[in-house]
């Protein structure tokens, strides 16, 4: 937005005193402070701005200048005094209304930053840069139907504009509407598939990774890859399809992959863990549970521990891990069912029951729990 270029000055703000001289030198100050903007010399616009203001305290050219200058500059409460002082005189100032937004925006106060655009959109109902910002507002504020119906409008202005499309994808996705993201996301992709951003082909790989459409996850996450072969979400993405479709081999070279550019990642190492385990790798997976437990406790790598211990029928063992567990978290159903599992290995049916029944007890149901419990009542 070019201010000095089409910010209207309101006549009958001019105090009466300024002879033509002033007024002839107040536009050259208002050039060189919009220059100095437009260069990126923010001081030497808050000086150009504030003579112009000691002569004419409501010149609303400098006024937004000062704004933009102090927005520009980072100090965003300076800027919302300047702003909110042109507002003053001019209440409709497209200018100062959308630099107090984007000023609230920046303070993370996004309720008066949508209030303030809202009332910009009055006059200007179509400019997609503030309805985008609108809905990406909305969107952070969890209003689906706000932020879907900006968003809309920016799409019935302009039919392929990327923030709208990208945004959308965003909402949906938030709101596990998986099917609905990928639809504006893969028309991001069709669009112009050899330039598309790594982000939109890694947040297409994820939700075919939350739908559990590994195959096609993994198209997307390899596209990235080829973009960018140290990206961390592609590579997490392409480890968990593998996780996904149980190639627990390709699964673990993608997970070490992430290790070595990120030694300490306790999620990774845990996942690592398990890789190894699953593969009877025993001694690599109880290397990773304990250097991810030597960061800081990980329930997942106390229970892949325990695991090993039940395959090794070191069953008390076993048990006394998956207790310490119910410990942190009585009311997981998989440790109950780990618990029971090891003494079901030990032919103990009554023992295995109560630990069922103990699940049960807290008041919760789980299918898996509830077949169980029939299965053994019933041998």
């Amino acid at each position: 937005m070019d201010q000095h270029k089409n910010m209207q000055n309101n006549e009958g703000d001019k105090p009466s005193q300024l002879n033509s001289e002033q007024e002839e030198f107040i536009t050259l100050l208002s050039k060189r402070g919009y220059d100095s903007l437009k260069n990126g010399d923010m001081d030497e616009a808050v000086s150009s701005f504030k003579e112009i203001l000691q002569l004419d305290s409501k010149n609303n050219y400098a006024l937004v200048g000062m704004g933009d200058a102090y927005r520009k500059k980072g100090d965003f409460q300076q800027a919302l005094k300047y702003y909110q002082q042109c507002l003053e005189n001019e209440p409709k100032n497209s200018f100062a209304l959308f630099g107090i937004a984007d000023s609230y925006k920046a303070l993370n106060k996004l309720v008066p930053a949508i209030s303030h655009w809202e009332e910009y959109l009055k006059e200007d109902p179509n400019n997609v840069n503030v309805l985008t910002r609108v809905a990406d507002s909305y969107r952070k504020l969890k209003n689906f139907e706000k932020s879907r119906d900006y968003y809309q409008k920016v799409l019935d202005t302009e039919q392929d504009n990327d923030y709208a499309l990208i945004g959308l994808g965003h909402l949906y996705f938030d709101f596990n509407e998986y099917k609905s993201a990928l639809h504006y996301w893969e028309r991001m992709y069709n669009k112009s598939p050899d330039q598309i951003d790594i982000r939109i082909l890694t947040s297409i790989g994820n939700c075919y990774r939350k739908l559990l459409s590994f195959e096609q996850g993994l198209k997307y996450f390899k596209l990235a890859l080829d973009k960018d072969p140290e990206n961390f979400f592609a590579l997490f993405g392409m480890a968990d399809c593998y996780r996904g479709i149980r190639d627990y081999e390709k699964s673990l070279t993608y997970w070490l992959k992430i290790l070595e550019n990120d030694p300490n990642n306790k999620v990774i190492l845990t996942r690592a863990g398990d890789a190894f385990r699953v593969l009877k790798n025993y001694d690599k997976a109880r290397e990773f549970y304990e250097r991810a437990l030597k960061i800081d406790y990980d329930s997942y790598a106390v229970l892949g521990l325990a695991l090993i211990d039940r395959d090794h029928q070191r069953y008390d063992e076993a048990i006394d891990r998956l207790e310490e567990l119910l410990k942190q978290n009585p009311r997981n159903h998989r440790v109950y069912i780990e618990i029971a599992n090891c003494y079901l290995d030990q032919h103990k049916k009554e023992e295995a029951l109560e630990t069922l029944m103990r699940y049960q007890r807290y008041g919760s149901r789980n299918n898996y729990v509830s077949s169980m419990i029939e299965k053994i009542k019933h041998e």
